[in-house]
């Protein structure tokens, strides 16, 4: 049975502002008190999975009390990660962190980039990114980052084309060729699989595609490569925290071949070891 806590992020929010006061009140968080448990916030597919498969198999023989906690949204984590409320995070690649520091004035550090979950193209409609008509409507990520990578995906592909040197803040209005005249539908996501019956496409991040019972690898009408992708997911924590003993036992396990051939057996290619 899993030993996670799945919080919403109202709750989460409560429960970080709660945590906060209660550190001010002792001089102690979930960062700073190296004696508890190291207590990680991680989206809950993939990974609280490979988390809880750590802390299920191989953290007690690693002398590490690790807890686990679920959050459902992008920010939450890396908030609850600079205020001490917990001690790292699993959820986010470089590109996403850049953007969220430069924007949230937050200290956040990748340890150890674990494992790529490749950015897809799916569809209820159609059976093949060719098959998309003239003015079909693709649902996208709505954060920054997220959304110029779905269109760097799309651009990959040949379905639109993007201006030339256009970086990681990326939108629809840097689009140079679109020959199928599409339109694209913003929205955060997580809900993005949810807009499948009512959008022609959406471009889904891996995360949430499992959630929603897709298979990347086999249900994407296109997808991301692996090969030189920049979007890693790692374990971060606050600068500072780096060589907290716990987050090194963690990092050392995330990285270990034990965590690799169970993330290779679990998602047979929809989610990739990068070690």
């Amino acid at each position: 049975m899993r030993n996670t806590a799945k919080l919403t992020t109202a709750v989460l929010a409560a429960g970080a502002l709660t945590l906060g006061l209660t550190a001010c009140g002792s001089g102690t968080d979930a960062a700073s008190d190296t004696s508890g448990p190291l207590v990680v916030a991680a989206s809950p597919t993939p990974h609280a999975e490979i988390l809880t498969y750590v802390k299920d198999n191989l953290a007690k023989k690693a002398g590490l009390d690790l807890e686990v906690r679920e959050f459902t949204d992008y920010v939450t984590p890396n908030t609850a990660t600079e205020d001490g409320s917990v001690g790292a995070n699993y959820f986010q690649n470089q590109p996403y962190l850049d953007d969220f520091n430069k924007k949230n004035g937050t200290h956040i550090v990748p340890v150890v980039t674990v494992h790529l979950e490749p950015l897809g193209l799916y569809s209820h409609k159609v059976k093949s990114a060719d098959a998309l008509k003239s003015g079909a409507t693709i649902a996208v990520p709505n954060d920054s980052v997220n959304e110029a990578r779905a269109l760097k995906l799309l651009d990959a592909h040949g379905i639109i084309t993007l201006k030339d040197g256009v970086g990681n803040e990326a939108t629809p209005s840097d689009i140079a060729e679109n020959p199928r005249k599409l339109k694209f539908k913003e929205l955060e996501a997580a809900q993005t699989p949810r807009s499948l019956d009512d959008v022609d496409a959406a471009v889904v991040n891996g995360n949430y595609a499992i959630e929603a019972d897709l298979k990347p690898a086999e249900d994407a009408l296109v997808l991301e490569s692996p090969k030189n992708n920049p979007y890693g997911n790692f374990l971060a924590v606050k600068e500072g925290q780096e060589k907290d003993p716990r987050v090194t036992k963690l990092a050392k396990l995330l990285t270990s071949p034990e965590v690799k051939k169970f993330i290779q057996d679990k998602y047979a290619g929809s989610v990739i070891a990068s070690f």
